[in-house]
């Protein structure tokens, strides 16, 4: 059990009962929280791992399901929320799209068939345990988690759970930048699985951009004498953004390559 600061006696309580806590004086954010788990897994050589949020919106009594799951084969087993029309209704619609639109986004970086990739609630076996190396610190976490696995070629899957929404102060994020944080941690692992997608397409589209508008103003002049300033400003301005965006697309494909030892120094 991780306790990430709490205030209250959880930690005797959970200790009286014969729990093992790994405890923060502080809170750190669920990301360490995760992070301080899978490291404590890995020294225990533990067989699974199971997470799931402290504050009362999932239920234990679904443990089984996940143990279940794993025992069929998968390293990786996730509770959805949203397997279930009469669970996925409860989600409030502010929180329903936040998380499909994250887990779209992870989707184009690990696993196409995941529903919520947000999701608190998982089981780990001894493989994904020992496989998955994290770095984040915030809530992102999740999301690097299914990018790492695969990565690694990990089996990973579903299994339907219900949630609690009845519960005051669930959570301490602000959802708005809860989602603007974990939204860029996730266009940085995208962008650095897909640099020319990322970068690149983008950087080509704005050159073409760019030479729209200054064969714009060259036309104006040749035909009027007239120089626009502003459409030749645009013109390089873009042109600069575009050159930059390629730039750094190879600038990524060299880091890539080094840290693989495609590039021998």
């Amino acid at each position: 059990m991780y306790d990430d600061g709490s205030t209250d006696d959880t930690y005797q309580v959970a200790t009286s009962a014969g729990a093992t806590v790994i405890r923060n004086p502080k809170n750190n954010g669920y990301g360490v929280a995760i992070r301080s788990l899978f490291q404590a897994a890995k020294e225990k050589n533990a067989d699974i791992m199971i997470t799931l949020d402290s504050d009362g919106q999932h239920d234990p009594g679904q443990i089984p399901d996940i143990l279940k799951t794993l025992d069929q084969g998968f390293d990786i087993v996730i509770g959805s929320r949203f397997l279930r029309n009469e669970v996925k209704d409860r989600v409030p619609r502010y929180r329903s799209l936040g998380i499909k639109t994250i887990t779209r986004l992870t989707q184009a970086a690990s696993y196409k068939g995941i529903t919520d990739s947000q999701s608190g609630f998982r089981g780990y076996n001894r493989n994904s345990l020992t496989k998955i190396n994290l770095f984040e610190d915030g809530m992102s976490v999740s999301t690097e988690i299914l990018i790492r696995a695969s990565e690694k070629k990990l089996l990973v899957t579903e299994v339907p759970i219900t949630i609690n929404y009845d519960i005051k102060d669930t959570s301490t994020h602000n959802p708005i930048t809860h989602g603007i944080g974990v939204l860029y941690s996730v266009f940085q692992f995208v962008s650095l699985r897909h640099p020319l997608a990322s970068y690149g397409l983008p950087g080509i589209i704005l050159l073409g951009i760019s030479a729209f508008f200054m064969k714009n103003a060259l036309n104006l002049f040749s035909e009027t004498g007239y120089v626009s300033t502003n459409m030749i400003l645009i013109s390089v301005g873009i042109a600069v953004v575009g050159v930059v965006l390629l730039a750094t697309v190879a600038i990524v494909y060299t880091l890539i390559a080094l840290l693989k030892g495609k590039i021998k120094h």
